[in-house]
C-alpha cells in the first residue's frame, strides 16, 4: 500500500508526486499488487494502470486504517507521499494501531 501525496480533503489542491509513481510503477514490474491512498485526482498517481486499486480517501488515521482492514496490505509506503503520508503513518504507529491490524 502507498499513502499518496495530496491535499486532506477531496478537491483540495494536491503536490504532483513523480517519485511515488515511480515506486509504484516499480512495485508493479516486480509483480506486486498495489494499493493508494490519495484524495487528488489531478496526480499522476491516480491516472489509470498506475496503481492496481485506488482510494480517493482524505489521507488522515481514520480513512487509511479503514483501507488497512479492508486490504490487508503486506506492508505500507509513506515516504513516497510527502509530509501529510509521513504524519498519518506516524500517527497511526503512535495510536498502536498499525500493531492492532497489521
Amino acid at each position: 500500500m502507498l499513502i499518496g501525496s495530496g491535499a486532506l480533503k477531496i478537491g483540495e489542491a494536491g503536490e504532483f508526486d513523480y517519485s511515488g509513481s515511480q515506486a509504484l510503477k516499480a512495485l508493479k514490474e516486480e509483480g506486486i499488487k498495489t494499493v493508494l491512498i490519495n484524495p487528488n485526482i489531478a496526480t499522476v498517481q491516480t491516472s489509470e494502470g498506475i496503481a492496481d486499486k485506488i482510494y480517493f480517501l482524505p489521507v488522515t488515521p481514520y480513512f487509511v486504517e479503514q483501507v488497512i482492514k479492508k486490504e490487508k496490505p503486506e506492508g505500507i509506503l509513506l515516504s513516497f507521499g510527502g509530509q501529510t503520508a509521513l504524519n498519518c503513518g506516524i500517527e497511526l504507529h503512535k495510536s498502536g494501531i498499525l500493531e492492532n491490524i497489521m
